[in-house]
């Protein structure tokens, strides 16, 4: 079984689990069905260029063989963030040469860790802030979802795509920042003015924390154990 395939199959077990309630498995579907051609249609890369992406990322994780620890690969119109760990620095730097020499790549983010690789209750704990945050992300009228991608390793969020300005960009970091047990939030999202799906969003309350009570929509199910993530910092890598 893949680290990913894992990662699903941890979380929704996470999610169908007595006690949580209905609404975890309605975000479960909402992610899921966010795979499909209506979802990438939305995006700005559209549906050819998440195409070439999920090829670029088939070639590169089987390039990669495992051979270079437990290495995750996102790729968002040709830029590459590489999350996860590796058991020494060497290892780590042969990973991102290996994702900078396949076709179509034009950038590579190389944010995985030197650690062991994630045990499976962290791995279910990652999984379940990402589908917060994505759920989030959906429901913020501010936010175009579609063009965001997230990767969340060890309770930092990663968030990869594209802006329509820095108000949305502000307001999507905000957004997963206060999700329950979030480290750290971590951009490598461009933003791309006069994006053509849509007009920019209206003025967006960027840095204001959301009300008390948490990001959830009624009837969500708690968020897992964890630190209160008021302290959340955000990290805007240059690109």
């Amino acid at each position: 079984m893949t680290r990913s395939s894992f990662r699903f199959a941890i979380a929704l077990t996470l999610f169908l689990s007595p006690g949580l309630g209905g609404c975890a498995v309605a975000v479960v579907g909402g992610v899921a069905a966010a795979g499909g051609v209506g979802y990438e249609a939305a995006q700005e890369r559209g549906v050819n260029g998440t195409f070439d992406d999920m090829n670029v990322t088939t070639q590169i994780n089987n390039a990669l063989n495992n051979q270079y620890g437990d290495v995750n690969v996102t790729v968002y119109a040709g830029r590459v963030l590489l999350t996860g760990s590796s058991p020494t620095p060497q290892a780590k730097a042969q990973a991102q040469q290996v994702a900078s020499q396949t076709p179509g790549v034009s950038t590579v983010y190389n944010d995985i860790e030197i650690a062991p690789s994630e045990d499976p209750w962290q791995v279910a704990k990652d999984s379940w802030i990402t589908a917060q945050v994505r759920s989030d992300l959906m429901f913020n009228g501010q936010v175009r979802s579609g063009n965001y991608t997230i990767e969340t390793n060890r309770q930092s969020v990663y968030l990869i795509g594209s802006a329509r300005s820095q108000a949305e960009l502000d307001q999507a970091t905000q957004l997963a920042r206060y999700v329950p047990g979030v480290q750290r939030v971590v951009s490598y999202v461009e933003i791309r003015y006069g994006d053509p799906n849509g007009p920019p969003p209206g003025t967006a309350q960027a840095g204001v924390p959301p009300p008390p009570g948490g990001s959830n929509a009624p009837g969500m199910s708690p968020a897992p154990a964890g630190p209160p993530p008021a302290n959340a910092p955000i990290q805007v890598e240059k690109l």
